[in-house]
């Protein structure tokens, strides 16, 4: 199907931006930048779903891939990139995958987005299972690469989900768990950047917080298996051990230094 009217292109609810003073635009956009959580809360039953069986597939070691264009898969990277620095997972466990590849991360590469099948080429280079799980992002839910990619994973077996703007969009309709935040129009026509695109990056913050939490990857309310990678990230990491153990600054430090991670250094702390 094509759906004609996308909620994501109509107009915008404000006009004459350019006669607008620069308080009067900054106000404008954060009150329109409010509906966007109610707009993820409706959808957190549909985020649920989608949660609670991607789970199940990656602690019998499946991954998760985000898939996107444009902004919706720059978002979808920096997801992705982030969740081996934050819970200590390999790079291969969440993977961002966007139309036109690394380099489109900084600048667009026309008309990567139009090919129906590069998407799920993509996939395979990464040798999907059906143990894996994808998630298709396009706020307007017409991105031909992304559609492709979802209905040939959808072929594999393979667990489906998409984050869209638009509820009746060709991707909400072929994903198996369609995801889809209803933000209205953006304060610039059309600029899906703005709403749609905070809307994707809460739903991609939720979806692999609660899957890391899920597959033990936090303790209390804390980054135990976090990397070691800057100065702060120490500084951090020592404080928890001095909280879990009693020791000293100092011990608490080279016992984490020795042993890589919070958890590591916290069990094999002297008794």
């Amino acid at each position: 199907m094509t759906y004609s009217k996308k909620i994501t292109e109509s107009s915008s609810e404000y006009d004459n931006l350019e006669e607008m003073s620069v308080n009067e635009l900054l106000t404008n956009i954060n009150r329109e930048d409010h509906k966007v959580a109610a707009a993820v809360e409706k959808c957190i039953p549909q985020i649920e779903a989608f949660v609670e069986k991607a789970l199940d597939r990656m602690e019998m070691g499946g991954r998760l891939f985000y898939i996107g264009a444009g902004t919706s898969g720059r978002l979808g990277v920096v997801d992705a990139s982030e969740c081996p620095p934050t819970f200590g997972v390999d790079h291969g466990i969440v993977v961002g995958i966007m139309a036109g590849g690394d380099s489109a991360m900084r600048k667009a590469v026309e008309f990567a987005e139009d090919d129906t099948e590069q998407g799920w080429k993509d996939l395979k280079e990464h040798n999907i299972t059906d143990l894996d799980c994808v998630v298709g992002i396009a706020a307007s839910g017409s991105t031909p690469y992304v559609i492709g990619a979802i209905q040939h994973a959808n072929k594999n077996d393979i667990l489906t989900a998409c984050i869209t703007c638009n509820p009746e969009s060709d991707l909400a309709v072929h994903a198996k768990h369609p995801i889809t935040p209803i933000v209205g129009p953006e304060f610039v026509t059309g600029s899906t950047r703005m709403k749609s695109g905070t809307a994707q990056k809460l739903i991609l913050n939720m979806i692999s917080t609660s899957i890391m939490i899920g597959l033990g990857k936090v303790k209390g309310n804390r980054m135990v298996d976090m990397q070691l990678s800057n100065n702060k990230l120490v500084d951090r990491g020592t404080k928890m051990v001095m909280k879990e153990t009693g020791l000293d600054y100092e011990a608490s430090k080279a016992l984490l230094l020795e042993f890589g991670s919070v958890r590591k250094a916290a069990e094999n702390a002297p008794k």
